[in-house]
């Protein structure tokens, strides 16, 4: 099965399977909310990282409607791509396991001596792994269909699963949590999410519509709003005028880079919540909310939630993130008995 494929309208026949327990719970936030300038009751977190499923996150809603389509094709094999730390391949291999289909993951970058994070879930799901090297979008991509190209030849029967599993089939994945959501909070104003390859913030617009959803980019794919908005459209089956609400101002340096601003926010909902944020997505997410409450994007008095998508495995492959948590520890460290 293509990616293309995939991309079949919303009202194709397929089958969903079952990857998940829902609905996921909605908790408050009072103590994050005042850290931030919110009052306690608006704050709530969306807990989609506490799906069960191989170490929880957002992509197993997609993986529901993507690898279920593969598997009612007669799909033996999941091919899917992403970064090395790529939370979408860690759950694809995870489905995969649960599903009794192999998984072959093809990364971009190359094997360390130090793999660490989601790259050492991936082997313990029993996923295989080809590394593409330093490639582009277009190069992964190409990749991709190398490889099922060559499983083919292999005799087994390969089925794309697109990058982050953001086609408009995986996005209904998030469209049916939009409503699910709804049902939580009647009178959400604003939910934030991270806007990585596209697919959930497209699912939550088509459910909530546009003026209810901030999507924060964190720099994994090119163009978001024009992502985005294609998915929108293909949920909806027509042309849209949508306009989306986009932060664009947490990319920093580029996808892999921590700032300030994101250790600030991992390290504030670490120690208002005892909620562990990525440095990636969800860290991202939460430091385009603060920003969005100091411009005044989110206002005080009014039903926010953030989307918690996951990413815990990849906070232990990031380098950078690892160091800084190291030294907030040894700062606070105390021998013990006092001399």
């Amino acid at each position: 099965m293509s990616e293309e494929r995939q991309e079949a309208t919303p009202g194709q026949e397929t089958t969903r399977v079952e990857l998940m327990s829902r609905p996921t719970p909605l908790e408050a936030a009072p103590r994050l909310a005042r850290a931030i300038g919110l009052e306690p009751g608006d704050l709530w977190v969306k807990r989609d990282d506490l799906i069960g499923l191989g170490g929880g996150g957002n992509k197993v809603r997609k993986l529901e409607w993507t690898a279920g389509a593969a598997r009612a094709e007669g799909a033996t094999t999941l091919v899917t791509s992403g970064a090395a730390q790529s939370n979408h391949a860690r759950l694809t291999a995870a489905a995969g396991a649960r599903l009794g289909m192999d998984v072959v993951l093809v990364l971009a970058g190359a094997p360390s001596e130090g793999m660490t994070g989601n790259i050492v879930l991936d082997g313990l799901f029993g996923a295989r792994v080809v590394w593409a090297g330093e490639v582009s979008e277009a190069e992964l991509a190409a990749a991709v269909e190398d490889v099922a190209g060559e499983l083919r030849e292999q005799g087994a029967r390969p089925a794309v699963i697109p990058f982050g599993g953001s086609s408009v089939l995986g996005a209904r994945g998030y469209a049916e949590a939009g409503t699910e959501l709804l049902e939580q909070a009647p009178d959400l104003a604003t939910a934030v999410v991270a806007l990585g390859s596209g697919g959930t913030m497209a699912g939550l617009v088509h459910a909530l519509g546009a003026e209810r959803v901030l999507g924060v980019h964190c720099g994994a794919i090119a163009d978001p709003g024009h992502t985005v908005g294609h998915l929108v459209e293909g949920l909806a089956g027509r042309p849209a005028a949508t306009s989306l609400r986009l932060r664009l101002d947490q990319v920093g340096p580029g996808y892999s880079a921590l700032t300030e601003p994101v250790m600030d926010a991992i390290t504030t909902a670490a120690r208002t919540e005892g909620i562990v944020l990525d440095p990636v997505y969800t860290g991202r997410a939460l430091a385009g909310l603060i920003a969005a409450v100091h411009d005044g994007q989110v206002r005080p008095g009014e039903r926010t939630v953030f989307l918690h998508t996951g990413g815990l495995p990849g906070l232990f492959g990031h380098t950078e993130t690892l160091r800084r948590a190291r030294s907030a520890v040894a700062d606070t460290a105390v021998r013990w008995p006092r001399g």
